[in-house]
Parts: C-alpha cells; structure tokens; sequence
C-alpha cells in the first residue's frame, strides 16, 4: 500500500471520512455507516476492504473484533498534515469572537491572559493552558565546570539575579585514562571557554547560539557543547517560570474519553501540582529550523509527558519584538476539532502578540 502521505484519493477520502464521523460521535466507525452517511458510490464491501487495508497500514485500528474503526495517532496525523482543511470562516469567526470578548480587559496583560484561558476553554470544550510571559532579561554572570566524578561533570550557572543552576551531565573529556590534573585543566579550559562565549548573554541569545563554526581549539567538544546548551536552555528556562493559567478542566472532563476520574487522576496531578514539569511541554523557544511553524499539534504519544499521551495539544507562542515569550495551548482528546483547536490557538496567539506591552 501507499505510504500514508500518498494515500489514493478513495482511500484518503474514506480515512477522512472515518475520522471525521469518529470525532463527531465517539463511537467506532462502521462501513455500512460510511456507506450510508457518505457518498463514495461503492458498496460496503469495498468500503470495509479499503478500511482493512489502512488498518494494515497503522491508520486505524479495531477496539474490539466485532467493533467498526477507530483513528490510531498515525491516522489523526496523517488527517492534520494533509487531509485537514483550513477553514477561513472559523478563522473570521474566532478574531471577531476574540476581539469582541477581549477589547474590554485593559486591567492588566495578566487578566488579558486569564480571560483568554476563559474563552479559549468554553469555545473549545477542553483545557486552555496559556503561559504567563518567560522572563528573558536575565543574563549570564558566570559559568563553571566540576568534576565530580570519573564519568561526570557539573555544569554551575549564575545568573545576574544570582540565581543559580547546577546541570549533571557526562564528562566531554575523551581520553578516560587521563592524569587527573589533565582532565581537571582541560574542564577548566572549557570552562573558560564558556564563560567566555555565555556570560552577558540573556536567554534570548543562549537559545539562539549555534555550535557550527567553533573554535578550532574546541571542535572535539562540539557534540558536548550542543547537549550542554539544550539542557542549559531547559534548566533557564524552568528556573525562569511564571504561571501557567488553565481553564476548562469540568468541560474536558464530559468528553467520554475521561468520564472515569481514575483515567485522568495522573493528568490532573499534571495540571495542578506540576507545573514545573508541564511549563517545557507546552512553551519551547522555537529552534531556527522551527521558527516558521506557527501551530505546534502533539497527538498521543508525541507528548513526552506520559499522563498527556490520552490527548493532542494544540499551541502556538505569542511574541514581542519577534521574540516567543509565551504560548496559548489546547489540551484535548485526540478525537478534537482540529480546524477549530488551530484556530482558536492561532489567533489567540497572535491577539496576544499584537497589544503586547509589558
């Protein structure tokens, strides 16, 4: 069979059809109900052959032999990157809804922010997460690399606030046989290395650095320098967190996928009482090569997060001066609207962008 990106038109159609009908109804899909439901001019026979043979291919699955099909993540992918069509009318309903509902809060940018969770979880259905601003301003004071075993080195990092972050990460040093007054020089080297090429910089700049064009001197310890500078980004930007508003966690819990409390206890626990954990999920400082992607949609096991592996987030980061300082999320089962999910984040996003004024 095709690769799902180059799925026949039929096929395509059928899969766009099953989807669709299982986010309408939660129920597994049948292909007598296509057959009459939709207009494909073949017979239920050809229609149930078509839906076996994407099953075979990892796009739908039966939840039980005697069930019709469901959407598995590879199908609900394959429907939002190239079966989902962008509906303009949702997108001129949401800005004018948008505008109307949110031209009045002028308290603060925080109540702009808490009454755009509101609305974004009673248009949606499902928990709106929305990222207070990142505090970018700090800088780099000093860098320091410990030794603190054979195999181990510790990144230290003092910002101009004096906060201070410890990073455990394996020892770049190549050669383990090593002096250890060798080894101790050569971290001390890199360090100063380091302390050179970060201290003064603010995070805007850290998550920006490429490690391409290094000094000759320390080419050996490229790969190191690109794994220290990720970990460096997440721990700053951790440390840096403000809170996430979320609403819409009674409306999400009437989707019938999370109808028992017992399904959902690990992602509540997520919502409530580690946010420290759930600030990197939703809020990531677009890589260069990402920077032109405006919707972020993680479906099912996409999100790292194991008590978010049920649902598909939805989000998009909100700017000043063209810098990601926050992000607005959707947090909602896989069978969502995805047209409507998009453009609710999207334009949230960019009306948070726009009067931003800090």
């Amino acid at each position: 069979m095709a690769h799902q990106s180059k799925l026949s038109a039929r096929y395509q159609n059928i899969l766009k059809a099953t989807i669709k009908h299982y986010i309408a109804t939660a129920e597994p899909v049948a292909s007598k109900t296509l057959a009459q439901e939709y207009d494909f001019n073949v017979s239920s026979a050809t229609i149930r052959n078509i839906m076996g043979r994407l099953e075979e291919a990892g796009l739908l699955y039966q939840p039980h032999v005697s069930a019709g099909r469901v959407p598995s993540d590879s199908g609900y992918r394959t429907y939002v990157d190239h079966l989902l069509i962008p509906d303009d009318k949702i997108n001129t309903m949401v800005q004018k809804l948008l505008q109307q509902e949110l031209q009045l809060v002028r308290a603060s940018f925080e109540a702009l922010l808490q009454q755009s969770a509101k609305i974004l979880a009673a248009l949606s259905g499902y928990i709106a997460l929305i990222t207070f601003p990142q505090n970018q301003n700090s800088t780099l004071r000093h860098l320091q690399l410990v030794r603190v075993a054979d195999n181990q080195v510790m990144l230290i990092v003092v910002t101009d606030s004096y906060q201070t972050q410890s990073i455990l990460m394996e020892s770049p040093i190549l050669d383990k046989e090593a002096d250890e007054s060798i080894i101790d020089h050569e971290l001390q080297l890199l360090s100063n290395f380091l302390d050179h090429e970060l201290k003064g910089r603010s995070l805007t700049e850290i998550v920006t650095l490429d490690w391409a064009e290094i000094d000759r001197d320390f080419a050996q310890y490229a790969g190191f320098l690109g794994i220290l500078l990720k970990q460096l980004k997440l721990a700053l930007q951790t440390s840096y967190s403000s809170p996430i508003f979320i609403h819409g966690v009674a409306e999400f819990l009437r989707q019938p996928e999370f109808t028992q409390l017992q399904q959902v206890q690990t992602l509540l626990s997520l919502l409530e009482e580690q946010q420290e954990q759930l600030l990197p999920a939703i809020f990531t400082f677009p890589a260069i090569e990402d920077s032109l992607k405006r919707v972020s949609i993680k479906i099912g096991m996409e999100n790292h997060l194991e008590p978010m592996r049920t649902c598909t987030l939805v989000s998009a980061n909100y700017y000043r001066d063209d810098v990601a300082v926050g992000s607005v999320g959707i947090l909602g089962p896989k069978r969502m609207l995805y047209e409507n999910a998009i453009a609710l984040v999207e334009n949230t996003a960019d009306y948070l962008s726009n009067p931003f004024q800090v």
